[in-house]
């Protein structure tokens, strides 16, 4: 598998079969989306910022509600949450999407909002081992939250998504906080590969992917 990232929360996803796009941006947000083409393309609600499907190239599979689905060889289960800590009432609803891949688990959790995980959504999201998680705060989780949520999952590797950086009109903070609330050392990289039986063995690897276009 391995895991590019596109800008704000839109992460590419692919091996030699299938690629998948999560979260298309609209270019309104002060970044670029690049036109690539996908098999399957997911939004995790209906904001601008997360779901310009015009962008997408190809003849590509559609979700965006939640559910189970198998195309090709990605099963992808979406788990509704919402966008804020309101039960909705201020910024809708959410999916947190579980693909899996190659014997990976991934979630991603879009604009996730709550506070907390319900009982549900972890028993649904137990054994994930690639969490893609906001920690930009302002509209969805802060950083203190989103460390929070990784202390109960116990991902093996976390990429941290929908912050602040150059051009990104959006009023978000910006990595550094997240950074220092985790602690522990960083890897950088332009794009994950990552085969099961590379995963961490015991403890939450970081992993900072730099933007691609």
């Amino acid at each position: 598998m391995q895991i590019t990232w596109l800008g704000h929360s839109c992460f590419k996803i692919q091996n030699n079969e299938t690629t998948v796009i999560i979260d298309p941006y609209a270019d309104s947000i002060g970044l670029k989306m690049p036109r690539v083409s996908a098999d399957l393309v997911l939004s995790t609600h209906p904001h601008f910022d997360h779901a310009n499907f015009e962008a997408i190239r190809g003849n590509y599979f559609k979700i965006d509600s939640p559910g189970e689905y198998e195309i090709k060889d990605v099963f992808v289960y979406g788990i509704p949450s919402f966008h804020d800590d309101s039960g909705g009432s201020s910024r809708g609803e959410n999916i947190i999407y579980l693909i899996e891949l190659e014997g990976i688990r991934l979630a991603h959790f879009g604009d996730f909002g709550q506070k907390e995980l319900t009982e549900d959504q972890l028993k649904k999201l137990e054994g994930v081992d690639v969490l893609l998680i906001p920690v930009g705060g302002i509209y969805t989780i802060d950083a203190k939250t989103a460390v929070e949520i990784i202390a109960e999952l116990e991902p093996r590797i976390v990429i941290p998504m929908h912050y602040k950086i150059p051009g990104l009109k959006l009023d978000l903070e910006t990595l550094d906080k997240f950074k220092k609330e985790l602690g522990g050392k960083a890897e950088t990289l332009d794009k994950l590969k990552i085969k099961k039986k590379d995963l961490p063995p015991e403890e939450t690897k970081l992993v900072i992917l730099t933007l691609q276009t």
